[in-house]
Parts: C-alpha cells; structure tokens; sequence
C-alpha cells in the first residue's frame, strides 16, 4: 500500500492498468488495495471511470533513503514506519531492545499519538511530522535541566527557517503561529535521572494539514495553512534535525543558562497576566520569564516564585 501511495501521491489521475503495471499486479490487486487505503489511512481518493485513481490531496511522503543520508552528519539512525502506536512508545522500545541512542524514530501515521497531560495528538497519514529523537544523558539532572524548552526553541527557528515568520513559544515546550498551536515536544525518561538515562524528545509538527474530520480542543495551525502550498515533510525533517542537533548541542556544553535569554523573547506571553493550573490549584499571576532550570517565573501578588514543567498548564487570563 506505500509503494501504491507514492505512485498516487502527486495528486494526479493513474490508471488501474499504470498502476498495476509499476507494482507487477493485477488491476483486482490495484482496486482491493486502494479500499484499503481509504479504510485504513482514511485518506479520500476519486474514482473516474476510463481516467483512473486520483488522492483528493497530494500527499509528501518520507524518503527514508534520502533522509538516512541526511542524518549521517549528526550521525543518527533512523527507523522509519508505515504506522506505529506513537513514535515515542517505539523508540522506548528500541531501547529497551538495545538499541544505541542517539537515533530518530519517524511514522506517515500514529494510531495513538501522544501529547502533554496525556492528550491525544491528531496524527492523519502522510500531512505532518511525527519525530522522536532518543538521546542519552549522562550529565543527571544538569543535563536535563530546561531540555524540552530547548527542544521547543529549536523547533520555532526550524519553522522560521522554512518560512514561518510570525511564530513564537509558550512555556514549556509549544510553538505558536498567529496565536494558534503549530507544533509541540513531549519528552519521557527512561533509565535514573540521577545518572545516566535516555530520553526521548518526541516532536509533532503539522505541515500539511488544513482541515481533520476529528475534534481538536484549541486553535491550530499549519505550515501549509501559513504557507499556502503543500510543504516536502522530507525537507522539514532535514531542517529541524540540524537546528535540533545544534541546540542539544549548545545544551550540553554549556546549560540552559546560555540559551535562557534567547527563549524568554520569543515567548508570547512574556509580561502577561496568566493562570497556571495544577493537580489541586490554580494559580494567577504575571509572567516574569523563565530560571537557569527552565521553571517558569510568576509575580504572584507581589512576590515571585518558579515552577517546574512537570504536568502543569498555562493560559491567558480571559
């Protein structure tokens, strides 16, 4: 079914018989495949009679040949899948099979993406950017102080770099464009903190996504809905793992405390009157900036006090 997607992802009109002939199968094989495809991906196709097969959007596809190359620099495998449960649960995997980090774990799909506070993220076949870069850390709790702030800023120059100007961050780790969610960082743990352990910095970005027949609970945005043409995944996938290879870098030679200044003016609601919420309370005040540690700073009723990331939410007071 992914060879008959890319035939199919130029978003022009293939003959069952072009088709069948490219893949060696019958043009039965060709039509019971293409239900599938719409069944098991969702993705729309037209059916004409004497033109043939055409996807209702042309879709970017990943070429993991190109992109392996790519990747040789930072010298980071990658692994590659049609679909996984969440590119993040697989690179744990690989771990946990003993694979050596750092690699990078890439999906056309998830069929459970994940995002912070557990909440699902929206992964359809083929439009954005599901990314999990597993690393280790040796270096314990200096080491990964302020990392997912470092990933998040990583990815907004990434997306600027592409041609997204008008973008920002919101503490801790999510990229905004014109006041809409454009991407976001998850990163889990695995091994002692305290040591040395792996961490995987999963990263969703949507690229070419305009519409999505399932519910999200906040504003979204696209590079594709910024942009206005169909963006190469590929080519957003390049761009970010050289900016992203560059700031862990930078992290890990000299800490958050170098990067801290240049995070706190790209964050949107620097200066602003916030509610930060936890498990058991809500708490109001202004946003002052960010620590060395990557805790966001509040003024509340005078006096100023930081918190950690942790499972925290953050939103503008009405």
């Amino acid at each position: 079914m992914n060879k008959l997607l890319q035939l199919l992802g130029d978003g022009r009109f293939h003959s069952g018989q072009e088709l069948g002939d490219v893949l060696g199968v019958s043009r039965g094989s060709v039509w019971k495949n293409i239900g599938r495809i719409e069944e098991e991906y969702g993705i729309d196709l037209y059916r004409v009679r004497g033109r043939g097969y055409r996807l209702a959007e042309p879709l970017s596809l990943l070429d993991g040949s190109a992109l392996q190359g790519h990747l040789l620099s930072p010298k980071w495998p990658l692994f590659l899948y049609p679909s996984v449960d969440s590119t993040n649960a697989e690179a744990l995997r690989l771990l946990s099979a003993g694979a050596q980090p750092p690699f990078v774990v890439l999906a056309e799909t998830q069929r459970a993406g994940r995002g912070r506070r557990g909440r699902k993220w929206i992964s359809p076949v083929a439009q954005n950017l599901y990314y999990s870069l597993a690393y280790r850390i040796t270096g314990g709790f200096q080491q990964l102080s302020g990392l997912s702030l470092v990933a998040g800023l990583a990815v907004m120059v990434s997306l600027r770099n592409l041609g997204v100007r008008q973008t920002g961050l919101k503490w801790p780790n999510d990229v905004y464009a014109g006041g809409k969610k454009l991407a976001g960082v998850l990163l889990e743990l695995s091994g002692d903190p305290a040591d040395v352990c792996h961490v995987v910095v999963g990263i969703g970005i949507n690229v070419n996504m305009v519409s999505t027949k399932e519910q999200i609970d906040q504003p979204w945005t696209s590079i594709r809905a910024e942009l206005g043409h169909l963006i190469d995944r590929n080519l957003v996938v390049t761009c970010l793992s050289d900016i992203l290879h560059r700031y862990l870098q930078r992290h890990t030679d000299y800490g958050f405390a170098s990067i801290r200044e240049e995070w706190e003016r790209e964050h949107i609601w620097q200066g602003r009157d916030c509610v930060l919420s936890t498990a058991s309370q809500q708490v109001y005040g202004r946003v002052v900036g960010i620590d060395d540690m990557g805790g966001l700073r509040l003024e509340v009723e005078g006096v100023e006090k930081s918190f950690n990331s942790g499972e925290l939410s953050l939103r503008l007071v009405p």
